[in-house]
């Protein structure tokens, strides 16, 4: 049976190759105006979060993002690794992966600005 930890390296790097294009598709206009506004930011679970108030037309985009992002994960995860495992490991890299003035959650619940300071990740991040 493979522990935890061993799964987490099989999603580490199948999350990688996703994460890189993923990011970069999911660059809209909209999604970009959202991003920089500090309207949405990213998770630890993988996924997309709205910071503050959400509109209708912000819930929308954030939905359909991270419905793509789920299905990306399922796809993945027949590597070996469960749904929530490619989810996290993505989170860990798209946190990563934030420019200076993005939100990203922090691992204890707050949204932070990221600042040219690598960004606080939870530990379990490789």
């Amino acid at each position: 049976m493979k522990t935890f930890g061993t799964l987490t390296l099989i999603a580490a790097g199948a999350a990688l190759a996703l994460t890189s294009g993923m990011a970069l598709a999911q660059r809209d206009p909209a999604y970009q105006a959202a991003r920089t506004a500090g309207q949405v930011g990213e998770q630890p679970d993988g996924y997309l979060g709205i910071v503050g108030a959400a509109t209708p037309a912000l819930r929308g985009l954030v939905n359909n993002i991270n419905i793509q992002r789920k299905a990306k994960y399922t796809s993945s995860a027949a590597a070996g690794a469960t749904v929530e495992q490619m989810a996290f490991t993505s989170g860990c890299n798209l946190i990563l992966q934030t420019a200076p003035g993005e939100k990203y959650l922090s691992p204890n619940g707050e949204w932070k600005t990221r600042t040219n300071a690598p960004p606080e990740r939870d530990p379990r991040c490789v």
